[in-house]
């Protein structure tokens, strides 16, 4: 709650970030240059973690450039595509063949058909002509070719799904995989589509397995994934990539997988995976949002981007390629000719042929290394943003810059190496973009709000309290520059007045520029350490310095500083007197008085001029001490309050004395020496001293002169003691007093 209430605002305006983070990864309030980013780091992030590694299990079969001036151009006769597929079968014993086109209309380019019509009207009269037709028709009827050299081996044509309102269907779709009953009655979102455009009937006869090529196009025009499955009319289809690889395992039966009911329930309306099952045996495949997949990229892609060995179809219909060095292959039949429109941007490359994606894709489910980005990324992706959000949040308002960049850098390398880890171990590609934007983000909202909102109220903080505080006390101040004010305020505190002495008689033989020299540096000298015990600067008078400790910080152990101070200032006094006596100058005096009680503290004065300082009796009191320094003969006065305050110290107590405008007495001392280590002869005569004013207190002046002489020879040279020896002489010459309570009344200021 004081983290909250010295920094409410900086707060709301960090958390400004989360919030917009938060909206758009719901759904609230999507931001495209978020998706975008996130598309460009999944790019960044595949691009330099493929393998760019050789996979020999796939060939593609290119129907390149140089196939096309080799044999003609596309559609070629099918008699071709059956000689294609006697090679890789027959001369090179591949395990299977894909197709990556469509063969939707029948093959009319052997003539067959304008020679039956020849042979029913213009040369039907012609004798031998329907018999050879018919003789050669085995041979011309290039799809009944083309049917015979699939019938029985394993092979995968490709199709494709159409949709919009113009949406055609022809050619036959094959069976499919999995029919709505085995979903459950849930509502899973596939790829759903309105028309086809699949291969001649007679085709699909020959090879009834056959998968579709569409692939996922993303906002920015990039394929990154697939569906491996998609809908049309209640049924669903399978990809073929996800076809070829199922003909490879065998055929496994396809089987949704959905997650635990425990955690989600019935309503989550996802797929897990797709489960694909042989007996006892099952694989699961990882599916995102509408069943599709990550495209497992291995390199650059292309016949000279190292993946895949691509092999020209004109060299294998020209008998170029050595016979069985295919053998066991699995094989792609696709284009990277320009003309046939095959060429798809992808993270990888921007002219990515469509076949090598289907290869990546078979490569991956045979490596069972299937990235995917799970439907409860939003999830991961929230929790991030909270976690992060508000660690910066309430941490970064407390830190100084340092702190707060370096805080601010670990925060945003944790969300990335958790995201990292992820990806590299467990094939989850998670959302970074709105965690790192929301980082950067808040912490620059947060060093704004530092610089310009803080930073000026803390400038105006220490331009006000700079010349009267220490630096040490103006940066605990501003840690939180609110709880601050000039606005006067009633505390307890300790007041000190220091006078300085024989600066009188120095002016009469000194330059005034000399003396103020010198002034200014015994006033410095003393000011540094009132200002190294925490003590704060009133105002200088002449050759009196006014200070006081508790405000505006508060300080507990006001009086114990402030007496501390005073015991160094005397002696450094001292030091000055020893080298004023090696200069042959005059030596200073010092006269100090100490008092803690309430008194009020701010800016007081008129609207002219204004100063911070404090006022009150406990202040007066603080001066009448000071002035008392001179009559006991000691450097410092101190007030019993004050004396209380400070156990520290050993003390030795002066006298009771009643100054003007008071009417009660008052215990006064003199600070001996810190009590730790205070040796026993000192000891010994504090306690001789404090049987002296006892029986002084009792008018017992015998017993006075009898300790006094003992007092005197521990000390010989002390004033107090010469003080009090003239007072007993004095008093022994009065009758006793019953109504005397010991006091020393003072009339003077």
């Amino acid at each position: 709650m004081g983290v909250l209430s010295r920094h409410g605002s900086r707060i709301a305006v960090t958390l400004i970030p989360l919030v917009f983070a938060l909206l758009h990864v719901t759904g609230v309030l999507p931001l495209a240059v978020l998706q975008r980013l996130d598309d460009i780091i999944y790019d960044a992030r595949l691009r330099a973690t493929m393998p760019r590694t050789l996979d020999d299990r796939i060939v593609i079969v290119d129907i390149d450039e140089k196939s096309l001036a080799d044999i003609g151009r596309w559609p070629w006769g099918r008699n071709q595509l059956a000689a294609l597929v006697d090679e890789l079968f027959v001369g090179q014993k591949v395990a299977m063949v894909g197709f990556d086109v469509v063969f939707a209309e029948p093959d009319d380019s052997s003539g067959l058909k304008r020679l039956r019509q020849l042979a029913r009207v213009e040369l039907k009269d012609q004798p031998g002509f329907a018999e050879r037709l018919n003789q050669l028709q085995a041979t011309l009827d290039y799809d009944s070719v083309f049917a015979k050299s699939l019938e029985q081996r394993p092979v995968v044509l490709g199709y494709y799904f159409n949709s919009g309102q113009e949406a055609r269907s022809f050619g036959v779709l094959p069976q499919p995989v999995m029919t709505r009953e085995v979903l459950r009655g849930r509502e899973i979102k596939f790829t759903s589509w309105r028309g086809f455009g699949s291969n001649i009937e007679q085709l699909a006869q020959a090879a009834p397995l056959a998968g579709f090529f569409n692939p996922m196009v993303d906002s920015d025009g990039a394929v990154r994934s697939v569906p491996l499955l998609a809908e049309y009319q209640d049924q669903y289809f399978e990809s073929l990539s996800l076809a070829m690889y199922r003909m490879l395992a065998g055929r496994p039966s396809v089987e949704p997988g959905f997650p635990p009911e425990r955690f989600l329930g019935r309503g989550y309306h996802g797929l897990e995976s797709i489960r694909l099952r042989l007996g006892q045996k099952s694989q699961s495949i990882p599916v995102a949002e509408g069943v599709t997949a990550l495209v497992p990229f291995r390199g650059p892609g292309g016949v000279h981007g190292g993946s895949y060995r691509y092999v020209s179809a004109s060299d294998l219909l020209a008998k170029r390629i050595a016979a069985d060095s295919l053998k066991g292959k699995i094989i792609l039949v696709g284009t990277t000719a320009p003309g046939l429109l095959d060429l798809r941007v992808t993270p990888v490359g921007e002219a990515f042929a469509g076949v090598e994606t289907h290869a990546n894709m078979i490569s991956g489910l045979l490596d069972d290394k299937i990235a995917v980005k799970p439907d409860y990324a939003v999830g991961y992706d929230v929790a991030i943003l909270v976690l992060a959000g508000l660690t910066l949040a309430f941490a970064l308002p407390m830190l100084s810059a340092p702190r707060a960049v370096l805080l601010s850098l670990v925060v945003i390398a944790a969300v990335a190496g958790l995201n990292l880890w992820l990806y590299l171990g467990a094939g989850l590609v998670m959302p970074l973009a709105a965690a790192l934007v929301m980082a950067v983000t808040a912490f620059a909202l947060n060093m704004s709000y530092g610089y310009f909102v803080e930073s000026r109220s803390k400038r105006e903080l220490a331009n006000l309290f700079g010349t009267y505080v220490p630096p040490e006390l103006v940066d605990e101040m501003l840690k939180d520059p609110g709880s601050y004010t000039m606005k006067a305020a009633s505390k307890e505190m300790t007041v000190m007045f220091c006078d300085m002495r024989g600066f009188t008689k120095m002016s009469e033989y000194m330059e005034p520029t000399q003396l103020q020299e010198l002034l200014n540096a015994v006033f410095s000298r003393l000011t540094d350490l009132i200002r190294s015990n925490r003590g704060t600067i009133d105002k200088y008078m002449g050759d009196c310095v006014m200070a006081f400790w508790g405000a505006p910080v508060d300080i507990p152990e006001h009086a114990g500083l402030a007496v501390k101070a005073a015991m160094e200032m005397a002696r450094a006094v001292g030091e000055v007197n020893e080298e004023h006596r090696a200069k042959g100058l005059p030596e200073i005096g010092i006269g100090i008085g100490l008092n803690t009680g309430m008194m009020c503290v701010g800016d007081m004065g008129s609207n002219i001029r204004l100063a911070y300082t404090v006022i009150g009796d406990s202040v007066n009191l603080g001066s009448r001490l000071e002035g008392l320094s001179k009559v006991y003969g000691v450097e410092i006065v101190v007030s019993e309050t004050t004396r209380k305050l400070a156990p520290e110290f050993a003390w030795q107590e002066l006298d009771r004395v009643r100054v003007k405008g008071k009417e009660q007495a008052v215990a006064i001392y003199w600070p001996v020496a810190p009590l730790e280590g205070l040796e026993k002869p000192r000891l010994d005569e504090l306690k001789a001293w404090a049987a002296f004013l006892k029986a002084y207190r009792l008018q017992d002046w015998d017993q006075c002169d009898v300790l006094m002489l003992n007092l005197q020879r521990m000390n010989a040279k002390k004033y107090l003691y010469q003080m009090y020896s003239e007072r007993v002489a004095s008093m022994r010459l009065l009758p006793f007093d019953p109504e005397w309570d010991g006091a020393t009344n003072f009339e003077t200021k």
